[in-house]
């Protein structure tokens, strides 16, 4: 019995750690921009097919397929915020014009996806399986303890980026004052655009993680796990990367255990179901802070 919740346990923590690492893109642009980025899902899709271009279709070794999935997610999230919300944000646009232009955005890039590699899954390589390790009496997978630890490691990254560089000083004061920054010599678009950068590798190494792990992808993949992520930087409190990455390990570990306990059939309704029971104890997530708005 100890053994099968501790599986259910190590299953729910692989699970939300890819879960965290997609939603700290989320919780990174909008900390930035106050703006939902809902392209992330697909930018999260098309980082897991450049993986799989590049180790099924190029036979790359697997640090120079990952290191190109995320050099060519980056390149995709900062042409999604040039070509589509930066000439809102010139013309002073409403918030809801911009998140309606990423949604769109979204289905577009999805398309073009789907014409250029079809719609079907395809079969990925999986670069990371190297038995199991024991531990005791007990034994793990190593796909789990890959997946748990590049992601966890990469979320040490970003935070360290925003909360120990310069750049990172530089983002916070965008999320505090856009027009104070700038006053005071911030480059506010270049912050901005490296805060896509780090959502767009962030997913990019989500995608490819999880397309390993599961040995297929599909340019529709990012759609529900997108929803996910967005349901965890929600829950940890949206504009946290601390809060993002609580959020996706909880909803990995209540979704993992929901369908052991439950079944399969609500799977995918578990992370909303807590979402929606957090929110209502405590609306602004774990770690949001409650705005004011001076009028």
């Amino acid at each position: 019995r100890g053994n099968i919740m501790l599986t259910y346990l190590i299953n729910g923590l692989t699970l939300g750690s890819v879960y965290a690492l997609a939603a700290v893109g989320y919780s990174t642009v909008f900390g930035t921009l106050r703006l939902i980025n809902f392209a992330h899902s697909t930018v999260y899709a098309f980082g897991s097919i450049m993986s799989w271009v590049a180790l099924g279709v190029f036979n790359w070794p697997v640090l120079p397929s990952i290191v190109f999935a995320m050099a060519a997610s980056a390149v995709l999230n900062c042409l999604i915020n040039i070509l589509s919300l930066a000439p809102i944000r010139k013309k002073q646009g409403v918030g809801i014009s911009a998140m309606v232009a990423t949604i769109g955005v979204s289905f577009m890039i999805q398309s073009i996806l789907e014409i250029i590699f079809g719609s079907e899954y395809k079969r990925f390589p999986s670069f990371f399986d190297f038995g199991r390790v024991e531990f005791g009496d007990y034994s793990l997978g190593s796909q789990q303890l890959i997946i748990t630890g590049v992601a966890l490691l990469m979320m040490v990254v970003l935070i360290f980026i925003i909360q120990k560089t310069p750049a990172g000083l530089e983002m916070r004061a965008v999320e505090q004052n856009s027009k104070a920054a700038k006053i005071c010599g911030v480059k506010v678009n270049s912050v901005i655009s490296l805060a896509f950068i780090l959502a767009g590798a962030s997913a990019a190494i989500a995608g490819a993680l999880i397309g390993g792990y599961y040995q297929m992808v599909s340019p529709s993949m990012g759609s529900m796990t997108g929803l996910k992520a967005f349901a965890a930087a929600v829950l940890g409190g949206i504009g946290s990367v601390p809060g993002a990455i609580i959020g996706g390990l909880v909803i990995g570990c209540c979704e993992i255990f929901g369908t052991a306990l439950i079944g399969g059939e609500i799977t995918d309704s578990i992370p909303f179901i807590i979402l929606f029971l957090v929110l209502m104890i405590k609306p602004t997530g774990f770690f949001g802070k409650t705005t004011i708005t001076k009028v």
